[in-house]
């Protein structure tokens, strides 16, 4: 669904380091844990923790749509599929009442959960499952240069104005495809109907998880339409029904090929601007998501890292979360695309100047909310499996809008009942 890659703030970064201990400070080491994370991350983590603690690192890395399956079955079975794991939001729920992994409030200091606000999304029954590491939220990203050669100067606030300037970009053939949206049926093409439901001023179900996407004057309806009619428009490549919002970014966005991410990940940005694997470098900015009334807002997908209860090494577990978690290499891993959960350090990396794109970032970030106020429900993989497989098949001309809205409402119904 997204992963980060390359350097995110100004190269001064990249000389933070996060304090050594004291060579008699080091109570664990020798001792060995494995991390299993979504690829690609930064090759110096286990070297630097291990300088840092003297406990070995065995790191993992799998695709981000292949990290859940994993933790499933090694769990379901008994065994730790590694000491510390990958843990994403829309997990929150379904790994709560499985009570799969160790509750860390009495390891994790509570002035550090103050400073991640968004713990509480990791948060049931008062126990805190997971620390987040990167403040994943959505913004939309821009290739400035297509905007200025199209003669656009005033960049869009609502979704009638990003149409518009799409529509200019694409008579001036700058890209042929001017959006990149993902409609395959993949967890990226409901990240991006979610957002623009969103952007449509709605939510996607009542406090009692009552659909709110049904009718057709509701904000997920026209979502759903709005999407449909970029396509059929010309907007959007049709070959977007087969691609995930991974292929998207890199192979299209990151060549020059489109030149608007709908759902566009702060992570990326860094990506997009370094030369060695972008074209479109120096041209990539992030803005403030448009909506229909003009006021923009997103929502946050964090990740955090988490320590399964069958764990056999839990203190060098928890080392490497607290370490992983800290202020210090927060900031120094910007570097490598994680935006910092802490908001001491993402205010202190954009008072300097290191954040690229560190305005819209910051402003964005003050209008996160949660997808579901009132939590994230155990059902969540279940829903969103069916929120991608009906717009795949709307986009593919196989279901109407309304058959893909009530195809999505029967299976969260039949979803939540089980």
């Amino acid at each position: 669904m997204r992963k980060y890659t390359l350097p995110f703030v100004a190269l001064a970064a990249l000389v933070a380091a996060v304090p050594a201990l004291a060579q008699d400070a080091k109570p664990l080491a020798g001792q060995s844990i494995t991390v299993l994370m979504p690829s690609p991350q930064a090759p110096n983590i286990p070297g630097d923790f291990e300088a840092e603690t003297g406990i070995h690192v065995n790191m993992q890395t799998l695709s981000w749509d292949d990290i859940r399956p994993k933790l499933v079955t090694s769990l379901i079975a008994g065994t730790a599929p590694a000491d510390v794991t990958e843990f994403d939001w829309s997990w929150t729920g379904q790994f709560s009442a499985a009570d799969w992994y160790l509750p860390l409030n009495d390891v994790i200091d509570a002035d550090a959960v103050k400073d991640i606000g968004v713990s509480k999304i990791f948060t049931v029954n008062g126990n805190l499952l997971g620390v987040p590491y990167t403040n994943d939220f959505r913004v939309m990203l821009i290739n400035k240069k297509h905007f200025a050669d199209a003669g656009i100067t005033k960049m869009p606030k609502t979704l009638d104005e990003l149409v518009a300037a799409a529509k200019q970009i694409k008579e001036k053939k700058i890209a042929t495809y001017p959006i990149g949206l993902p409609l395959s049926a993949t967890e990226g093409a409901s990240t991006s109907w979610y957002l623009l439901t969103k952007a449509f001023g709605g939510e996607l179900f009542d406090k009692d998880f009552k659909p709110l996407f049904v009718s057709k004057d509701s904000a997920g309806y026209k979502a759903l339409a709005f999407e449909l009619m970029l396509l059929k428009e010309g907007l959007v490549d049709p070959a977007s029904t087969g691609l995930k919002d991974s292929q998207i970014n890199e192979s299209m966005f990151a060549q020059g090929v489109t030149s608007i991410m709908i759902s566009g990940e702060p992570g990326r940005i860094g990506q997009m601007n370094d030369p060695k694997q972008s074209k479109v470098a120096g041209q990539v900015e992030a803005i403030l998501v448009p909506t229909a009334s003009g006021e923009t807002r997103s929502f946050g997908l964090p990740e955090a890292l988490a320590i399964p209860r069958v764990s056999q090494n839990k203190e060098a577990a928890i080392a490497f979360v607290k370490w992983f978690t800290s202020k210090e290499f927060q900031k120094k891993n910007a570097a490598n695309g994680a935006l910092p959960t802490r908001t001491s350090a993402l205010s202190e990396l954009n008072s300097a100047g290191q954040l690229l794109s560190g305005d819209t970032l910051v402003a964005q970030s003050k209008t996160v909310e949660p997808l579901f106020p009132q939590g994230t429900p155990p059902w969540y993989p279940e829903f969103s499996s069916a929120v991608n497989t009906a717009i795949n098949s709307a986009a593919k001309g196989q279901v109407t809008v309304d058959q893909a809205m009530q195809n999505i409402a029967e299976a969260a119904k039949q979803a939540s009942a089980q």
